[in-house]
């Protein structure tokens, strides 16, 4: 049997805290930021959890 290889892309991409929550950034973030507000830009800074629906996948692709 091989072994499982994990999503190398998925595991830049999401951190794992201590208590197994996922976290990811917001999207949004990356480009025409001269047309969105100070306040939309700093809302969209900072980590949020990957919604409830995607986690089962997204442990998946890291091999947990």
């Amino acid at each position: 049997m091989p072994k499982m290889k994990r999503h190398s892309g998925m595991g830049k991409r999401v951190k794992i805290t201590g208590s197994g929550k996922i976290l990811r950034q917001q999207t949004g973030l990356r480009h025409r930021l001269e047309v969105k507000s100070s306040h939309e830009t700093r809302s969209l800074s900072g980590t949020v959890e990957v919604a409830k629906a995607d986690v089962k996948r997204v442990k998946k692709m890291l091999g947990r």
